[in-house]
């Protein structure tokens, strides 16, 4: 018999899991309301869907450019001129199949087998998996409170002098997934400083930005030109399933990535970026559906804590409220199969973003509507009663 490769061995992505089981309770007829992915509720913006209409209309979807349109990034390098002040060559700009493919491309185009690479715990599960499968070394680096939950210079020293390690790569989330944290302009300039004179690659991973509700949202694109900043159409643009994303490069690493990207994905979907490039102009539409998920923020940073689940970090960014669940379990997977299977509420157990102390914590998401995360929430108040 063949063998399976010990890199595939990861951790499975928890919330996808329970995401499959509350999609086969809900095709069995079971009311499912789902705060388990961070999948917004709200539609595709209309000028997306008009433009992908006319362009399977045209009936000719086909290869692009391995890193993109040119149309597509123009308009994106539009785009950090009028959000961000920003100067950005096109040509520094490549489209991906989703931010997920641009953490591939970056970490195959940065890093070697056995490089040290630090992420935040708890921290958003696939940079770990993707990381392990690339046979590189995960440096997991607490943030709490003292740290304000983000990253600092101090904590990654702190890291590498007990893991005995040089660092090679810094990822950074702003806002962070699950802890909602927005790491300020200053906090974000001392730890690109940071990378900088250590020699230390900084991916900056901004695919939550246009829902920021507190703090700084800034770029580090803003700060430096040598950060890696990965983004994507999927949250704010609510185009999840349409597998389209972005990244802006240093000018040196352009070829690189492209070289990388050739290869493993040809070029990312024509239709979907066309959509994509459609979306860029649909603000309007898309700020309402923020006003809605805010509405959602308030009424969970309000309700969670009457009802016992007190938020475990800031909820100044994204769309999670990451909560203690240590008043009535130590064990938040069973926990969160005990609430699908007793009040079809989906929620994902703290142990997908914190492997050390996630029995303690649970990610909702509040991307949903404003009568299903208020419906959860009665259910989850009164099973826990």
């Amino acid at each position: 018999m063949f063998s399976i490769s010990r890199r595939s061995e990861v951790e499975p992505f928890h919330a996808m899991d329970v995401l499959a089981e509350a999609t086969r309770r809900r095709a069995s007829g079971h009311p499912v309301i789902s705060m388990a992915v961070g999948q917004p509720s709200h539609p595709t913006p209309q000028a997306a869907l008009d433009a992908a209409r006319a362009a399977l209309a045209k009936g000719r979807i086909g290869y692009t450019d391995a890193l993109g349109t040119a149309r597509l990034k123009q308009a994106l390098a539009e785009h950090y001129r009028d959000r961000h002040g920003l100067d950005i060559d096109p040509l520094r700009i490549a489209i991906t199949t989703g931010s997920s493919a641009g953490f591939n491309l970056a970490f195959l185009s940065l890093f070697d087998a056995g490089d040290a690479v630090a992420i935040a715990r708890p921290g958003y599960p696939a940079y770990r998996n993707i990381l392990a499968a690339l046979g590189l070394k995960i440096i997991e680096v607490p943030v709490t409170a003292e740290t304000h939950f983000t990253l600092t210079p101090e904590s990654l020293e702190a890291a590498q002098q007990e893991g005995g390690v040089r660092l090679k790569g810094v990822l950074l989330a702003s806002p962070a997934n699950p802890t909602g944290t927005v790491t300020g302009r200053e906090g974000l300039k001392t730890l690109g400083d940071y990378c900088a004179a250590n020699s230390i690659a900084f991916i900056s991973d901004e695919i939550y930005h246009g829902l920021t509700f507190a703090g700084e949202e800034t770029s580090a694109l803003e700060l430096t030109g040598e950060a890696v900043v990965i983004n994507s159409f999927s949250k704010y643009y609510c185009m999840t399933g349409w597998r389209i994303g972005w990244m802006v490069l240093p000018e040196r690493l352009v070829r690189t990535i492209e070289r990388v990207a050739q290869s493993l994905y040809i070029s990312p979907p024509e239709l979907s970026q066309i959509a994509a490039t459609a979306a860029l102009n649909a603000t309007a539409e898309l700020d309402l559906y923020r006003a809605s998920y805010a509405r959602n923020r308030d009424f969970l940073m309000r309700r969670l804590p009457e009802i016992g689940l007190s938020i475990a970090s800031p909820m100044d960014g994204a769309f999670y409220a990451y909560v203690d669940v240590t008043r009535f379990t130590n064990d938040s997977m069973a926990f969160a199969k005990r609430m699908l299977a007793e009040i079809d509420v989906a929620a994902t157990p703290g142990f997908d973003f914190d492997p050390l102390e996630g029995n303690r914590t649970m990610r909702m998401s509040y991307a949903g509507s404003e009568a299903e995360i208020a419906e959860a929430v009665e259910r989850i108040g009164v099973w826990l009663k």
